[in-house]
């Protein structure tokens, strides 16, 4: 079973990578809402946002979010925890369906290749920042650096 590391001592950085990357969804879907108000909801049209090609569902979806990796970046509890691991999750998942779709019909995200590669480094980076920024108490922490260190443990590495 793979063990998270608790209270790991870059656990800030990573919240504020993760609330960069919450700013910038954030700031993206806000300018891609005025772009494309007015429009058809999944329209294809040639509208573009921060260098990322949008719609208005699309840039809807990320005004929401924007807002809630915000939230979770800013909270010191494990709840940014798991909301950075399944937005990497979702991020990931959603980026290779939509490349797999990218010149046809069903692209109704209206996605570009630079959308796609976006959302990709979006998604590494916030399993990144998910995996090491778990809270817990100092006895949990011991306890997991303890059972890193254990010769059993380090006996499976040989």
């Amino acid at each position: 079973m793979a063990h998270f590391p608790v209270n790991h001592p870059a656990r800030p950085l990573y919240r504020v990578f993760a609330g960069l990357v919450g700013l910038y969804i954030l700031v993206f879907g806000v300018w891609g809402v005025f772009e494309t108000w007015g429009q058809p909801l999944f329209d294809r049209g040639p509208n573009w946002a921060l260098g990322l090609r949008t719609n208005l569902a699309f840039s809807l979806v990320s005004v929401v979010f924007g807002i809630v990796l915000m939230v979770g970046a800013s909270r010191r509890s494990n709840l940014g925890h798991y909301m950075n691991l399944t937005a990497g999750a979702v991020f990931m998942v959603t980026s290779l369906a939509m490349m797999s779709v990218l010149q046809t019909t069903a692209n109704f995200l209206n996605f570009s290749m630079s959308t796609v590669i976006v959302s990709m480094l979006f998604g590494l980076l916030l399993l990144a920042t998910g995996l090491y920024d778990k809270v817990g108490t100092d006895e949990h922490a011991e306890e997991e650096r303890r059972r890193r260190e254990h010769p059993v443990a380090r006996a499976g590495t040989r």
